[in-house]
């Protein structure tokens, strides 16, 4: 888009003002009530499509309604030291507890009808049971019905066992009880302090209550109007709930970016930064992962709303500031336009080369992190420190049960192979901790089976990963495809991670080839390149903080890598383009404060997964506004311009 153009929309937009207002008005009060309602059509799974495990959990769940990529509730029980957990009598009873009291349709699995010991604690004492319940699917309405699962296995066991120390755990009601905790006091001052901090931020920059409230009202818009044509592309491809996250914290730096600008610039790093992002996305797009694709619609969104944002709607709120300013703010404004011409203009300062070093250095070592990005759910222990579910995940380990039984694998035996024998070739495995072939009906339809493998390690670490991998080898030679919570993480590691090598590039050029056009091959290539490593270093320091920092969750949930690496990559193209046009330097602070204040304000609390996304966020928008950009060019000097119309170049 030509400069003169973009003077066009800009001027068009100043005539008809009201107009323009009222149009970006219904997009934020209609569009926001169409994007709540299009939400269900979001894919709300979080697993991958397209992998072998994907492929056995569909058929797993279309024959036998439950199970499959849904991690199964664990019923723990402890008797009294003189209780023989091997006998009939104590087995076959919590077997037959077990299930009763979880509902008709579930899926049980113990000791009493399999045999083998490794369905017992170390202790000699404590027995438990699989039970996959009998309806919920890997969305969130699906997972809503295992937590409630849970808690009404928890209290009928208590009630049928009073003797014995019952407990109820699994991935699920881990997840669940993190979230139900809430934030404790110290948090809520947190976040609180981080809500008022934005406030006081735009303030400070902006010096006015339209300067505060006109970066919020661009990123409000930009965000609605984003997710409803998202969510109309929903409608014909698979398209992510990830999105959700990835929109509004986007919309939000990139409108306090674009505020922060002085007109003339503005505008032109609005459409060439949108140009290049857009590109990017839109090949992102194009690559047969759902993941890649939802990244990149939603990006791609991005950019195309948020620049149209930019020429039309930036342009009538800066007009109704100018009205609103006061008198002494306008005089010294002009009085400093008319004597710009007569003083010399100072060159962008440069940063100190040793500082400029350092965070270089540190920015290539957080890269160099990246490369051991560990993906898959948090361990089980780093879930959550206290409730209900995490006595049970404590009363396993203290008998000796490893975690890996929160996490097992479903082999799907077709109908004319010997379910027994697979099952004995899955014992052999090494990490195998337990594969049974159970008899009951629920184990058995149409001539099929399932056989229940339960691995020592949770799959997300080496050691279980490594444990798939060989069950796979060891099962290959038959049609017997291997499903399961535990393979969702490899299958998002094949069949999204494994596709990075070819999507970054392709889209990295993209990006270039939209720059060169609109700029210059030299700030093209320093556009692409800080872009690139900010996003990268996103990845590395949520790999130094969540898998080898204090929280020790051991590997980072799959997806949340991918939508802050996204996020890092946008913000810091846009940073580095309108550093390119003569954008203001401390520009890129005050979005990069106002995005991580925003987050925190938001995210801060104990739910795992959520505090993985918000400091990803946090420290991307961090690491743009320290990678820089070492000069920026001296802007020209202010040349009179004719009443209501505004001079770009």
């Amino acid at each position: 888009m030509s400069t003169e153009r973009v003077v066009r929309i800009r001027e068009f937009a100043l005539r008809h003002r009201v107009a323009v207002g009222a149009v970006w008005l219904l997009v934020l009060l209609l569009g926001g009530a169409v994007a709540v309602l299009g939400l269900g059509r979001l894919d709300q799974s979080f697993t991958a499509s397209g992998g072998s495990g994907h492929r056995a959990n569909e058929a797993i769940q279309e024959r036998y309604g439950n199970g499959a990529a849904v991690a199964p509730l664990v019923a723990v029980a402890t008797w009294p030291a003189a209780t023989d957990v091997r006998a009939p009598g104590a087995a076959g009873r919590f077997a037959a507890e077990v299930g009763r009291a979880a509902g008709p349709g579930a899926r049980t699995v113990s000791y009493a009808g399999t045999g083998d010991e490794g369905f017992l604690g170390g202790d000699g004492r404590t027995v438990y049971a699989l039970v996959y319940p009998g309806a919920g699917e890997p969305d969130l309405a699906g997972l809503a019905v295992v937590e409630e699962a849970a808690g009404t296995l928890r209290a009928g066991l208590r009630s049928a066992l009073p003797e014995a120390r019952v407990e109820v755990t699994g991935v699920l009601p881990l997840q669940h009880d993190s979230a139900v905790a809430g934030p404790g006091a110290v948090a809520l001052v947190v976040k609180a302090a981080c809500a008022l901090g934005l406030l006081v931020l735009l303030a400070l920059a902006f010096r006015s209550p339209l300067g505060v409230l006109a970066p919020l009202l661009l990123a409000g818009v930009t965000s609605v109007g984003a997710l409803v044509l998202v969510e109309a592309v929903a409608g014909f491809t698979e398209i992510s709930f990830i999105v959700v996250y990835l929109v509004p914290v986007t919309a939000l730096v990139l409108s306090v970016h674009r505020w922060a600008q002085p007109p003339e610039s503005a505008a032109r790093s609005a459409v060439a930064a949108g140009a290049a992002g857009a590109a990017a996305c839109a090949v992102l797009a194009l690559f047969p992962a759902a993941f890649l694709r939802s990244v990149g619609l939603a990006g791609l969104a991005v950019w195309t709303v948020g620049t149209a944002a930019a020429l039309t709607l930036a342009p009538v709120l800066r007009s109704v500031a100018t009205r609103t300013t006061p008198v002494a703010r306008v005089t010294r404004t002009a009085r400093t336009a008319r004597t710009a011409g007569t003083k010399p203009v100072r060159a962008g300062r440069r940063p100190r080369p040793i500082a400029a070093a350092v965070g270089l250095t540190l920015l290539v070592l957080l890269a160099g992190a990246a490369t051991q990005l560990r993906v898959g759910n948090p361990e089980a222990h780093a879930l959550v420190s206290s409730g209900p579910a995490r006595d049970g995940l404590d009363r396993l380990a203290a008998a000796g049960v490893p975690s890996g039984v929160l996490n097992p694998l479903e082999v799907l035996v077709p109908e004319g192979a010997d379910a027994e024998a697979v099952a004995a070739r899955a014992a052999r495995v090494p990490g195998v901790l337990l594969a049974a072939a159970p008899r009951a009906d629920a184990w058995r339809r149409d001539g099929s089976a399932v056989v229940v493998v339960v691995p020592e390690e949770e799959p997300m670490t080496a050691a279980g990963a490594a444990t798939v991998t060989a069950l796979r080898s060891a099962l290959s030679q038959g049609p017997t495809p291997v499903g399961g919570s535990g393979v969702v993480d490899r299958d998002l590691v094949d069949g999204v991670y494994g596709l990075l090598p070819f999507a970054i590039p392709a889209a990295a050029l993209a990006a270039f080839l939209a720059l060169a056009v609109l700029t210059t091959a030299g700030a093209a290539v320093r556009a692409v390149f800080h872009a690139l490593l900010a996003s990268v270093a996103s990845t590395g320091a949520l790999t130094a903080l969540w898998q080898w920092g204090p929280p020790g969750a051991g590997a980072v949930t799959g997806w949340v890598p991918l939508v802050v690496g996204a996020f890092a990559f946008c913000v810091s193209l846009d940073r580095s383009v309108a550093s390119a046009v003569g954008g203001r330097p401390w520009a890129g602070h005050v979005a990069a404060g106002a995005g991580a204040l925003a987050v925190l304000a938001v995210g801060i609390g104990p739910q795992v997964e959520l505090a993985l996304l918000v400091s990803g966020f946090a420290m991307a928008a961090v690491f743009d506004a320290l990678a820089g950009h070492p000069r920026t060019r001296p802007v020209p000097p202010v040349r009179p311009v004719q009443r209501n119309s505004f001079q770009l170049v």
